[in-house]
């Protein structure tokens, strides 16, 4: 019947006249402007994000044209020479080209994988937990270190990590060891990234996570506290399923910028003696910028997020086959 109609409805809108369909139009957008009048205020809350989006994100796109000129800044945008994928074949020729992919893959993918299961449980425990003072207490410790920025971080860090006075190095002179000199060592340094990364945001992961458990009906753990579930087989049929979505929007929105493993952090904690396992691409970029290397910086800019574009139609497409979740 649904078809029929459809079909129906179509039929009739070709048989319409060229004038008619003309006339329709001018009521078309009558309704359309009744409506956003109707919904005026939640459009003005639109006005604030889009100006910023349209100023800082959409109109500086014209300016990625320098990826494919020589840039001078003395000649400006449109006076610079067109050089083709010069700079993007001076980025993929580079040396450091391959060590620079893996490290910045390795953060990035070591932070989602690692991150994420942490930010669930810690949810999920928070969730579950029957003191309200409790669960108050662990939400605001975790959520902390994601208000301190990396320099701070440096700080904790080093009184942790410390070779000399940091106290983890401590106890294990304490134990008979040997100190390890953490954010210098080549072996312990991306631990230490992807480690420190997750205490700083996993406060920050939870409270979505939570909000999507709160979103969960009280009505279904009720109805599997009745048919005799048990606590953990309420977490693994309702809970986990519950925040699926949650789950799947976070990992396609990772995945758009898993070429971005966190200039600040790196930039704060590497060093010369752990460059072969802590340079990613956006530190190559910035040694690059400072040899007025707009043209190349603004290249891998470029390839950053076409890659990054491409990877989440693709990640978008699986998901929605898969799991049947999808941004859109």
């Amino acid at each position: 019947m649904g078809q029929y109609v459809h079909r129906s409805t179509l039929a009739t809108a070709r048989v319409l006249s060229a004038p008619t369909r003309r006339a329709l139009v001018p009521e078309r957008l009558g309704r359309l402007a009744r409506e956003m009048w109707k919904h005026r205020w939640l459009y003005l809350l639109l006005v604030p994000p889009l100006t910023y989006y349209v100023i800082f994100r959409y109109i500086p796109i014209y300016n990625a044209q320098i990826a494919f000129k020589d840039f001078r800044p003395l000649l400006g945008v449109e006076g610079s020479a067109w050089v083709g994928f010069e700079h993007f074949q001076t980025f993929f020729h580079s040396y450091y080209f391959t060590d620079l992919i893996v490290n910045t893959v390795v953060f990035s993918t070591g932070k989602l994988v690692l991150g994420m299961p942490v930010a669930i449980v810690l949810a999920i425990a928070i969730h579950e937990s029957r003191f309200m003072f409790f669960r108050s207490l662990v939400q605001t410790v975790t959520y902390l270190p994601h208000f301190l920025s990396w320099v701070i971080m440096l700080g904790l860090l080093l009184g942790l990590l410390s070779p000399s006075s940091g106290m983890i190095n401590e106890g294990i002179q304490a134990a008979g060891g040997q100190p390890i000199p953490f954010l210098t060592s080549p072996d312990w340094f991306r631990q230490v990234v992807i480690s420190s990364d997750i205490w700083k945001d996993t406060g920050w992961s939870t409270i979505l996570y939570l909000a999507a458990l709160l979103g969960i009906s009280p009505d279904l753990y009720e109805a599997a506290a009745v048919d005799g579930a048990s606590r953990w087989r309420r977490i693994w049929h309702i809970s986990l399923p519950g925040i699926v979505p949650v789950m799947v929007l976070i990992t396609l929105l990772r995945l758009g910028n898993i070429l971005d493993a966190g200039f600040n952090q790196i930039f704060i904690l590497y060093s010369v003696p752990v460059y072969s396992v802590g340079d990613i691409i956006d530190t190559w970029v910035y040694r690059s910028m400072l040899d007025f290397q707009f043209s190349v910086g603004t290249a891998v800019g470029l390839f950053k997020g076409v890659f990054g574009l491409v990877l989440i139609l693709v990640a978008n497409q699986v998901a929605k086959r898969t799991a049947n979740q999808s941004l859109f």
